[in-house]
């Protein structure tokens, strides 16, 4: 049975659906449909906290369906700007569990992770699978991962 690790940036997932399609993200069903392949070893949701009631509920459903959820704290820059990216947390934990599973998921539309996917696909011999919306998905990491997965209808919540 293959071995599978899931990486969601989770931000960049809300915001690329709901701009796309003014809907949210079912990572129930997402779940669903990667169990098929193979058994998840690990799934990170990586969010910003920002101490709002309503994503608290949202990060304790992702518990719930079996995601390890890493929370940052939302920063509020002086000139009111905000900070709160998980691009480096998000690439240590690639690298540390690439060695250990066959492939290797990232849901994101980020083209900063063409390079990971490239070296984890080139140096542990993983397959590398993407999820993004199409129009708004780095061309670098479609290009870069073994599958791409364009999350469409079939993956948002009604």
């Amino acid at each position: 049975m293959k071995k599978i690790a899931v990486f969601a940036d989770v931000q960049n997932i809300y915001y690329t659906t709901r701009q796309a399609y003014g809907k949210q993200f079912n990572y129930r069903k997402l779940w669903q449909q990667i169990s098929q392949q193979g058994e998840i070893v690990c799934a990170f949701a990586y969010a910003i906290d920002r101490g709002d009631n309503q994503q608290q509920k949202f990060q304790e459903v992702l518990k719930h369906i079996g995601f390890q959820v890493k929370l940052k704290p939302y920063i509020q820059r002086s000139d009111g700007t905000a900070k709160g990216d998980w691009d480096v947390g998000i690439t240590i934990d690639v690298m540390e569990v690439a060695a250990s599973v066959d492939t290797v998921i990232l849901l994101t539309g980020d083209g900063d992770f063409a390079i990971l996917l490239e070296k984890v696909k080139d140096v542990y011999q993983v397959t590398t699978e993407a999820y993004g919306v199409p129009k708004l998905t780095a061309k670098a990491l479609i290009d870069a991962c073994s599958v791409f997965n364009p999350i469409g209808n079939e993956y948002l919540l009604n």
